[in-house]
């Protein structure tokens, strides 16, 4: 043997700097020259050791180990094997505990060279599979193993109560350039915890949450949990079926919208949140009561921080244990799908905090994020933005993505913050940007990382929902990639949203002047597949709940919103409410607590609730509001220059025309009898739905069941109809025959 080779690898060792460190450890062949004999070595490391045996499993024989190091490396030299044999250490250690443990350094690597390969070149779409902590068996030893990306570090060990934390316990094998460090654990089973020590470059000692870890620990604890997600039995087979053979452009959507830990809690247990199973048994009644097609939850990746409502990430692919298990969120799920609604996750590529147990400087480099901080960083956010120009980080992002849809069933992601991806200056001043290598502001590396994101998906799941917030005029962001555009299903309509929260939230008697915020959508309605959006975002930080926008008193408050949403729910486009806006809460949402539940013993909110419930329902069942969104086919103008009045109507149609539905919306709290529109066709037009009813809590205005059309001409239609428009009211009138 190599002497002053073994010494330094020794050295490796002992100072829990080795990279590789089953050179020196676990069982290898060796040679007596001088006695022409052959053998094997057998080395381990275990510094809180007074003596330590080899068991011979085969055998049940022994062999007492030597410490050559005082550090705790002992070894011990068999001769009278010379092939590899089963066997164990009994160990005793210096408290008098004894145990017996497998060596984690007789087993061969498992992670493939191809495996490698696949993930350095940014294509290992479920890595995973591969990275991460992974209870398995091999050559009949149960354990644990573990992988983890970072190639700058010096020294990676897997530290846990099992070890004592130690860091020289443990070393992983670096895999060669991939930078990719890997280790099987015998013993190590689901539920225990574990995180990784790093010594970087510059010999600085970092504990890190496992980037792949599938659970962790409940906060403010930070250790990630091994724990075996393939468990759950699914019962969803014939939903998952049919998603993939419909899609939803033609089909209703309507999202609500919440936040897990605020929407109910249990006050008789000091204000605790939902667990997901409970959840699965009251919101999902609720939900499928209220007649919403999705459900759409704020980030339920694990996070450390409440405040950030799930926007700032430590854990990807780590479903937050504050509500529960992995599994229980695997149930919530099911029960989604067995009543009939599609589960959408708010899901954050844009960004991440810098919490020391996180991505951040993550082997004691600019990993994942950019090492210059005009690329690196988000100024007004306090956090990092990922480098998509790396393989690897583009790898991370789109296998995640991947892992929402194949492990946890989910229908849809919904991308925040797309815009800040997009351009390199958002929400920066001169000098604190980069350009791009053609000078311009666009993230060619995140735009492609968009796209590359979207076909994978896709490929593998035909008919989910990718859907972008995203809030500037950027063309294509729902157009298929071979077009040029971001290979998205769908946008969130950002500026319909900002415009009619804009018009509505002004007194009546001005809106005759500003006609224009609230039909200039129509311009663009079609040049996307647009989500209208009453989001989180606008019922936070000053900005009021969507009843307090209203203008007037009381009465008018909720009049003003029952024909918002009747608007709302008529313009092209699916649809998406924050959870409270259903029932008119006054106060602004706070994640601390739980939502005004107690409002519905008040009669107003009650017929808020109910006239919500009605207006999905009839959504769901006239396919002219929601068959045709993304084509003008669907949509036909009939007066929008009424500004005096402040009245627009319009029809919209289905993929039969003559499935057809006209809109009257009056945004002023004034009474319209005898008001001529015209119609497209002649007929009979029932009045199906009117948010003026009592039973929604108004002045009951209406058009006693419907009327025929008159051949008088008006607003360019040679039929026309004399209706009553009631305040502040939105009517549909539906084509039931024709003359």
């Amino acid at each position: 043997m190599n002497i002053a080779a073994d010494t330094e690898k020794i050295f490796e060792i002992i100072n829990a700097e080795s990279r590789d460190p089953y050179w020196l450890l676990g069982i290898h062949k060796v040679e007596d020259t001088s006695k022409k004999a052959k053998g094997l070595a057998i080395r381990t490391f275990i510094p809180n050791a007074d003596s330590v045996k080899v068991i011979d499993e085969e055998t049940n024989g022994s062999y007492l180990m030597e410490k050559i190091h005082e550090s705790g490396l002992y070894e011990v030299k068999v001769w009278d094997k010379n092939d590899f044999f089963l066997y164990k250490y009994e160990v005793v250690d210096n408290c008098g505990n004894t145990y017996f443990m497998h060596d984690p350094y007789k087993f061969l690597p498992v992670i493939s060279d191809f495996d490698l390969y696949l993930f350095n070149e940014g294509n290992h779409h479920k890595v995973y599979e591969k990275l991460g902590a992974h209870v398995l068996t091999i050559d009949g030893i149960k354990g644990t193993l573990f992988a983890v990306w970072a190639p700058c570090a010096k020294r990676v060990s897997v530290v846990g109560n099992f070890n004592q934390w130690d860091g020289r316990r443990n070393q992983m094998r670096c895999r060669g350039a991939s930078g990719v460090w890997e280790i099987f654990i015998p013993g190590i089973a689901t539920d225990e915890i574990y995180k990784y020590e790093i010594k970087t470059p510059h010999g600085e000692i970092y504990v890190k949450a496992d980037p792949y870890a599938f659970y962790s620990e409940l906060r403010p604890g930070t250790a990630s949990v091994v724990h075996d997600i393939d468990e759950y039995k699914w019962n969803d087979d014939k939903w998952i079926k049919e998603r993939s053979n419909n899609g939803t452009f033609d089909k209703p959507v309507s999202i609500y919208e919440l936040h897990f830990g605020s929407w109910a809690k249990v006050p008789e247990d000091s204000e605790r949140f939902l667990t997901y199973t409970e959840m699965a048994d009251s919101l999902i009644k609720y939900v499928k009561d209220m007649g919403f097609t999705h459900i759409e939850l704020l980030p339920i990746s694990e996070y450390p921080f409440d405040g950030s409502w799930g926007y700032q990430i430590t854990g990807y692919y780590s479903v937050t244990s504050r509500y529960g298990r992995p599994e229980e969120f695997m149930y919530f799920v099911d029960k989604c799908h067995e009543n009939g609604i599609g589960v959408i996750l708010d899901w954050v590529p844009a960004h991440f905090p810098k919490d020391g147990h996180g991505l951040a400087r993550f082997d004691g480099t600019a990993l994942y994020e950019h090492y210059d901080q005009r690329q690196g960083e988000h100024p007004d956010w306090g956090t990092h933005i990922f480098n998509y120009s790396r393989h690897e980080v583009r790898n991370f992002l789109v296998s995640n993505a991947v892992f929402w849809f194949e492990k946890y069933h989910i229908d849809g992601l919904r991308i925040d913050a797309v815009a800040s991806m997009l351009y390199l200056d958002y929400a920066k001043k001169e000098g604190e940007w980069v350009p791009n290598q053609w000078g311009g502001k666009e993230n060619v590396d995140a735009i492609d990382f968009m796209r590359q994101l979207n076909t994978t998906v896709y490929k593998y799941f035909p008919n989910v929902m990718m859907i972008a917030e995203e809030s500037t005029s950027w063309a294509l962001v729902s157009k298929p990639p071979h077009v040029g555009g971001l290979g998205f299903s769908y946008k969130w309509n950002m500026g319909w949203m900002n415009d009619f929260l804009r018009y509505v939230s002004k007194d009546p008697i001005y809106r005759k002047f500003h006609q224009g915020e609230l039909t200039f959508s129509s311009v663009y309605a079609f040049s996307e597949n647009f989500i209208l959006v009453l989001s989180h975002d606008e019922v936070v930080h000053g900005k009021c709940s969507m009843i307090n926008k209203m203008p007037g008193d009381y009465w008018q408050k909720f009049a003003g919103l029952r024909g918002s949403y009747g608007y709302m729910f008529a313009h092209p486009g699916k649809k998406l409410l924050f959870m409270g806006n259903e029932f008119a809460q006054f106060i602004e949402w706070d994640y601390k607590r739980s939502l005004d539940w107690h409002l519905l013993d008040y009669d107003m909110h009650k017929k808020m609730k109910d006239y919500v419930r009605d207006l999905n329902h009839i959504y769901q069942r006239e396919a002219a509001l929601h068959e045709v969104d993304f084509s003008n086919e669907g949509f036909e103008w009939i007066d929008c220059n009424d500004a005096d009045n402040s009245i627009i109507s319009f029809a919209r149609k289905a993929k039969d025309w003559k499935n057809m539905i006209i809109v009257v919306c009056n945004f002023t709290p004034v009474l319209h009898t005898g008001y001529r529109i015209g119609v497209p066709v002649a007929g009979y037009y029932e009045e199906i739905f009117n948010s003026d009813s009592e039973i929604y809590g108004g002045s009951n205005q209406g058009n006693k069941g419907g009327m025929y059309s008159e051949k008088i001409e008006c607003q360019g239609k040679q039929n026309s109809m004399l209706i009553t428009v009631p305040p502040l009211g939105v009517v549909y009138f539906k084509l039931k025959e024709l003359l």
